[in-house]
């Protein structure tokens, strides 16, 4: 055996790679067993750690043997020779990949959550596995780093049989490997312990590197809210080093008239608000966007909620996901519900709306009784509540994107109708989904800031 586990090779493989360090370096590991592995390189090279997500497209009656793999950004590579010595049409090919591509959207979902990925352009990025054995996902994975932009990529794993490194040298500038042995039947027989990485560790050591990694510059204060439009750029955190709040974090029930509807309720000590977040059709409560944006709340001392407005069932019916009507009432019950419950019940509540999410949150803001102190809508669609505007007291923040132009002259639109205190900002260069480099961070500073004060104001004044 060469390694004791995962962890000891990984510490082996750091300080292979220790000609690496002080470099901007960015290292990202192969779930699930790459990432005890790339954990332990992360921290030899002092670097950021994130999820590469890529699925093997196994044989289907031999799984463990890989006709290709795919990856985040739609990279799809295939092993044309395992896939005709096996056999395999194109059916059977699209099956696997579909299947696959299922379980790889659930990875994204589970393992990465709320952070963004952590940005690789123009970076060294560092490609880690457990071992290598056929070459697919590590091909795989290289060139989703490539498409995300990074100028140099360094493989490296443990074990890999001779034949795979030259042929992997096609996708990264270099490999890097502790032993090829001549004689390679399985990348378990060169570990004395290779017991199978679970979910829970994986977050755990992501987690772990949050916390270990340098920390971003904090974003620069935004200007005073006016009543005018402005164009803005906010110094903001870098992404993947998303804020990881102290506090507790709860999957909650909560009862809606007629239906019982799921979220995560988080609430960080002391916190000094609550905001609701409403999001937009075809988006869920597991949107990395929003829950990007409620990770920076929450270092800033809010507490969140984040909920699906209409049950899976529910959401089958399209026009229910368009019901502006439906989804607000949903989000004025919520609140009830959240104005009853220990801990939280004396906070004062704000909405954070995304897309159609935004003109629910301002026509629930606009009922009678709402007591809300602030809405921030991001990318919002505000002309669907417009027959509400008017009735809408709540502080109100409007963001959209430079390069969204129907939206951006729909919220001119709104803005003219709204009455309370309110702010258009026009984030620069960004578009509808404010994917952008630095356009989320943009948001989530705006966001951070407005809740901050107008929410502090009324606890101030309670």
């Amino acid at each position: 055996m060469l390694f004791r586990d995962r962890m000891d090779a990984g510490r082996q493989l750091g300080q292979r790679l220790a000609h690496l360090r002080g470099l901007d370096v960015v290292v990202v590991g192969l779930t699930r067993g790459g990432i005890p592995v790339a954990y332990q390189v992360a921290r030899a090279l002092g670097a950021p750690l994130d999820v590469i997500l890529v699925r093997k497209l196994g044989v289907p009656f031999q799984p463990e043997l890989a006709m290709g793999a795919i990856a985040e950004g739609d990279v799809r590579v295939i092993n044309p020779e395992t896939r005709l010595m096996a056999d395999i049409g194109p059916d059977e090919l699209a099956a696997v990949e579909a299947r696959e591509r299922l379980e790889l959207d659930r990875r994204i979902r589970r393992f990465r959550g709320a952070r963004p990925r952590v940005p690789l352009a123009g970076r060294t990025v560092v490609v880690v596995d457990d071992g290598i054995a056929t070459g697919a996902t590590a091909s795989a994975a290289c060139q989703a780093a490539r498409a995300a932009g990074a100028t140099r990529i360094v493989l490296a794993a443990p074990v890999a049989p001779p034949d795979r490194i030259g042929w992997l040298r096609r996708d990264a500038d270099e490999v890097v490997c502790l032993h090829t042995p001549d004689r390679f039947f399985a990348i378990g027989t060169f570990y004395t312990d290779f017991t199978q990485t679970s979910d829970d560790e994986v977050t755990d050591l992501l987690r772990r590197a949050a916390v270990l990694a340098p920390q971003a510059p904090t974003a620069a204060p935004a200007a005073p809210a006016g009543t005018h439009e402005t164009h803005e750029t906010h110094g903001a955190a870098t992404p993947g080093a998303t804020p990881n709040p102290p506090g507790r974090e709860v999957e909650v029930d909560i009862p809606a008239v007629p239906v019982r509807l799921t979220g995560q309720l988080t609430v960080p000590e002391k916190a000094g608000g609550l905001v609701v977040f409403a999001h937009g059709s075809g988006s869920s409560r597991h949107s990395p966007r929003n829950r990007y944006v409620a990770d920076v709340l929450g270092a800033a001392g809010l507490a969140t909620l984040l909920f699906d407005l209409l049950t899976p069932a529910e959401e089958i019916d399209r026009a229910n996901v368009f019901d502006i009507g439906l989804l607000a009432h949903r989000l004025v019950d919520v609140t009830g519900w959240l104005r009853g419950q220990p801990g939280v019940s004396h906070l004062p509540v704000g909405y954070f709306g995304a897309s159609t999410g935004a003109a629910a949150a301002l026509w629930a803001a606009a009922e009678p009784g709402s007591r809300i102190a602030a809405v921030v809508s991001r990318g919002g669609r505000p002309d669907l509540a417009a027959s509400k505007l008017a009735a809408v007291a709540a502080p109100t923040l409007l963001v959209v994107g430079e390069h969204d132009d129907l939206v951006i002259d729909l919220n001119r639109q709104a803005q003219a109708r709204l009455r309370c205190e309110n702010r258009l900002t026009v984030v620069p260069r960004a578009t509808h989904l404010f994917a952008e480099p630095g356009a989320l961070e943009t948001v989530a500073a705006l966001a951070r800031d407005w809740f901050v004060h107008h929410l502090t104001l009324v606890t101030h004044r309670g």
